[in-house]
């Protein structure tokens, strides 16, 4: 194969996997988002880029969002949400902010191909997206693709549709997000 015949493919890929996504659990993940005081936003390794780029979107639409670990994040507090991505649901150290998220009093929503891993079971609330997990010994869903690929590129789709849900229900647009994005660049 050559590179636009692995792009067909790849976007093929992608193409089934939004009819694999519950409508009702996106509704409420953007419910949630509506409801909460401040979101932050955890992943690791590219699952944690595409969580980064969701929390940026975020904050272009006026909300009060953060990704866990770095420098400017807030405090995670009673009545806030915590959105963590993670194909398997079993990053040691993202159980562990779940863990913390729980405690405090905040809610937790996964983003998870396993809404049965250790997060899963532990979150207020689970998204299942389509993806197969790293070690492709689960088999979650057929890919051409290394690794988690398929996930990571479902994650960062079904954010950039969650703020469009997001917006909608908002009565926003993109000439009105404009107004939060960087300017001295």
């Amino acid at each position: 194969m050559n590179s636009t015949e692995y792009l067909t493919k790849i976007l093929e890929e992608l193409s089934l996997s939004t009819g694999l996504i519950s409508n009702r659990e996106a509704e409420q993940l953007v419910n949630s988002i509506l409801e909460k005081n401040k979101i932050f936003v955890a992943g690791a390794g590219r699952s944690g880029l595409m969580a980064k780029s969701f929390a940026m979107r975020l904050m272009h639409m006026g909300i009060d969002a953060y990704v866990i670990g770095e420098t400017v994040t807030s405090t995670f507090e009673k009545g806030d949400l915590l959105i963590i991505a993670s194909g398997s649901g079993e990053t040691k150290s993202l159980v562990t902010m779940g863990e913390k998220a729980k405690d405090i009093g905040g809610t937790l929503a996964a983003v998870t191909i396993f809404p049965d891993s250790t997060i899963g079971k532990m979150a207020d609330f689970s998204v299942k997206l389509p993806g197969s997990p790293k070690d492709q010994k689960n088999g979650a869903h057929e890919t051409i693709q290394p690794m988690g690929s398929l996930f990571e590129q479902t994650l960062l789709l079904f954010f950039d549709s969650i703020i469009l849900l997001y917006m909608n229900k908002q009565g926003l647009d993109s000439n009105k997000m404009y107004g939060k994005h960087a300017n001295l660049e």
